[in-house]
């Protein structure tokens, strides 16, 4: 079973959507919790480690529900065109990056849209041992009929289809399938759980009429929309902060790259058009997704990372933000961005921190109302119970 560790947290936030605990311990061995107490309980014993992290908050490793590791977030085309047209080699270079990135903000766990080829597995593989992080592959990413065809759905953890186009899509209400293509493609589902990324009221309850378990996106889907999702318990992933990012771009005509309180905004003439857009797009979706909170949608934390201006790890605190202005408590956030998720892709060693559950979650320096902030600043990362050989809160800068 291995050495007993006991962990002291002045808060801790269990996943589960209950409220903060202070001045806790957890009682740790074999990788496994066993136990979790009052500080003022702690055992007296001499033979146990202790490690004390009574300034600290814990809290589980987070989830990103929706990610390209295999695309650039640059603002800057021509980088986002080279990453793009990359060979194999610099492509896995590029993936190691990105999930390093994941891993250093504390998101343990993605679901991403990149094929499952060698990319991946090459890309795992280079990563330093703990390193690594928990991947759910969505096999081809559905867009047309040809993508769908018989045979192409095979592989992957889950299927992810793009039933209407992104949000950012001129076209976004033009269907690339229809719902007969839709219905097809769930008889071919082989088990796997189905994503659908729809926009738009149509779209959206089409593609839950023929039993979807996802939706991505599903900006202006309406409220009926939002109470048969609550009634089948189908999960939400809203993406909200690329709606806030392309308001944050359309001041100046440029793009946003997300790093938490500071913008980086592409040089280019301001655009009314495309402000009053996403403005629009925005207000709707926090409405919506206030909905969802009260009408019991289950709702994770999925950014989009790769795509414009969104960048890998760094964006899952933008994103939990925009859950808190929407009504969402600080517990009920990180329950959206960790155990909903890690639930849903069977992510078995991720999520709640409770007794027999896995002690895999992240130290952050402060209390919880510091959160998700202090997020951007990792006092540490646990997996399996103890300290990630791979995070360093001060890592050595090389030439």
């Amino acid at each position: 079973m291995g050495r007993k560790r006991l962990i002291v947290a002045g808060s801790f936030i269990d996943g589960s959507g209950a409220e903060v605990r202070r001045n806790v311990f957890l009682a740790v061995q074999g990788g496994i919790i066993t136990g979790i107490g009052s500080a003022a309980d702690l055992p007296g014993n001499e033979e146990t480690a202790i490690d004390d992290f009574s300034h600290c908050t814990i809290l589980p490793a987070l989830v990103d529900c929706s990610v390209s590791l295999s695309r650039s977030p640059s603002v800057d085309l021509h980088v986002r065109v080279a990453a793009d047209e990359a060979d194999f080699t610099q492509k896995i270079v590029l993936m190691e990056q990105h999930i390093s990135y994941c891993h250093a903000h504390g998101v343990l766990g993605v679901a991403t849209n990149d094929d499952p080829s060698d990319l991946l597995e090459q890309a795992q593989k280079g990563m330093a041992p703990g390193g690594s992080i928990d991947l759910r592959t969505s096999g081809r990413l559905c867009r047309s009929r040809e993508d769908c065809a018989v045979g192409t759905t095979a592989g992957g953890d889950f299927l992810k289809i793009d039933y209407s186009g992104t949000v950012e899509n001129d076209k976004a209400r033009a269907f690339r399938l229809d719902q007969k293509d839709l219905s097809r493609i769930l008889q071919q589902r082989g088990g796997r759980k189905v994503v659908v990324l729809a926009n738009g009221r149509q779209q959206v309850e089409e593609a839950l009429d023929v039993g979807c378990d996802a939706i991505e996106q599903g900006f202006e889907m309406g409220e009926d929309n939002l109470r048969k999702m609550a009634e089948k318990q189908v999960l939400w992933i809203p993406n909200v902060l690329r709606a806030k990012n392309g308001l944050d771009g359309a001041s100046s005509g440029g793009e946003v790259c997300c790093r938490f309180s500071q913008r980086y905004v592409a040089p280019g003439k301001p655009n009314p058009g495309a402000a009053a857009f996403w403005t629009k797009m925005l207000a709707e979706q926090l409405t919506q997704l206030r909905m969802a909170r009260k009408l019991g949608v289950p709702t994770a934390v999925g950014t989009g990372a790769g795509s414009v201006g969104i960048l890998h790890g760094e964006s899952m605190v933008e994103e939990m933000k925009l859950f808190i202005k929407a009504g969402y408590s600080m517990a009920e956030t990180i329950r959206c961005a960790s155990g909903t998720g890690a639930g849903f892709f069977s992510m078995e060693k991720l999520g709640a921190l409770t007794v027999g559950r896995p002690a895999t979650f992240l130290i952050t320096r402060g209390s919880a109302q510091q959160l998700p902030r202090k997020l951007a600043y990792l006092e540490g990362i646990y997996v399996d119970g103890v300290p990630s050989v791979t995070y360093s809160k001060n890592p050595t800068r090389t030439a």
